[in-house]
């Protein structure tokens, strides 16, 4: 089962969310697809905030880089210098 839905909460309705369903049937089969799908979906969400420059997020992706199974990986941002931005941006506007 696949569900498309408007997003609803964006405030003006201009956005379509996704989402699945999986019937949980015991097999080994979907057990598996299971644990990789809800690994995926916390995973995702960690390296989004991640990528935002959130320290907590950050220090969560570089400890499942280094501890995760499965071998997957976050990349890990390298956090511009902000006083090197601005001199730049200043510099373009002199």
């Amino acid at each position: 089962m696949v569900a498309l839905h408007n997003g609803g909460g964006t405030g003006i309705g201009k956005a379509v969310n996704g989402g699945f369903g999986l019937v949980l049937d015991g097999s080994e089969r979907v057990d598996s697809i299971i644990k990789s799908a809800m690994l995926w979906d916390v995973m995702g969400g960690v390296a989004r905030r991640n990528w935002a420059g959130n320290p907590n997020a950050r220090e969560i992706a570089i400890a499942y880089n280094t501890q995760n199974p499965n071998g997957d990986q976050i990349t890990i941002p390298h956090p511009a210098d902000e006083a090197k931005v601005a001199a730049a941006v200043n510099k373009l506007f002199e």
